[in-house]
């Protein structure tokens, strides 16, 4: 399922089997895939972890977000066999809580920075927040995390183009590995991203959900590029 711009009331539904989708994502040659568990995101706690301990078993590493804001859903999580954690809206709520699970579980725990006009959105990104995404960035790098996930909410899920500019500024303010989340339609979306590297090699990956699922980019393809084969416009 993807939403558009976050919005539960902007859902379009494309399989029903999660791990069949990301089965074929690692036939495509894909070693990590991207999970949001979009009901654990709106009730505060996750929902769809089955589903989870499905598609780590397939051999695919597993990024895991939504609902994860207590100790104990986290472990759960990890328990799975999800290979890294986003951490999100209770990383805009308290530094304390990333501070513990970093120190219990390292590099698997990442942090999601959702943003809005700018500010960071939280709760299934129901609620804006004045924290600026920059500013949280600088203070969850400073804590010790090592990979930040960036999206842009407005462009999430609508097939214009990523926010160029927001990403760069995300890029240019963090020394920790970001990976650009939202708006990707094209092959020259991602061959665009991969260009920004040259200059911002903390620029980790770029996350493609919406352009898969409408058959506008090749999964394939978009690997190549990502490892510097295939570039050409």
């Amino acid at each position: 399922m993807r939403l558009a711009q976050g919005r539960p009331d902007a859902q379009t539904v494309y399989a029903d089997d999660p791990v069949a989708v990301a089965a074929g994502f690692l036939a495509a040659g894909s070693g990590w895939v991207h999970v949001v568990d979009l009901d654990g995101a709106f009730a505060g706690e996750p929902r769809s972890l089955g589903a989870v301990e499905g598609i780590a078993r397939l051999g695919i590493k597993v990024q895991l977000g939504g609902g994860l804001r207590s100790r104990a859903s986290v472990e759960r999580a990890l328990a799975t066999g999800a290979a890294r954690v986003v951490i999100g809206t209770r990383a805009a709520e308290s530094e304390a809580f990333v501070a513990d699970l970093l120190a219990a579980f390292g590099d698997r725990i990442a942090v999601g920075i959702d943003a809005r006009g700018g500010n960071v959105a939280v709760k299934g990104w129901v609620d804006t927040t004045t924290t600026t995404a920059l500013g949280l960035a600088r203070r969850m790098e400073a804590l010790g995390v090592a990979t930040l996930i960036h999206t842009d909410v407005a462009t999430d899920g609508m097939l214009a183009g990523p926010n160029f500019p927001a990403q760069e500024a995300m890029l240019r303010a963090v020394r920790a590995r970001v990976i650009v989340s939202g708006g990707v339609g094209a092959r020259e979306d991602v061959v665009r991203i991969m260009e920004i590297r040259g200059s911002h090699p903390n620029l980790a990956g770029v996350i493609v959900g919406k352009a898969l699922y409408e058959g506008r980019v090749a999964l394939a393809d978009l690997l190549g590029i990502a490892r510097g084969q295939g570039v050409k416009r």
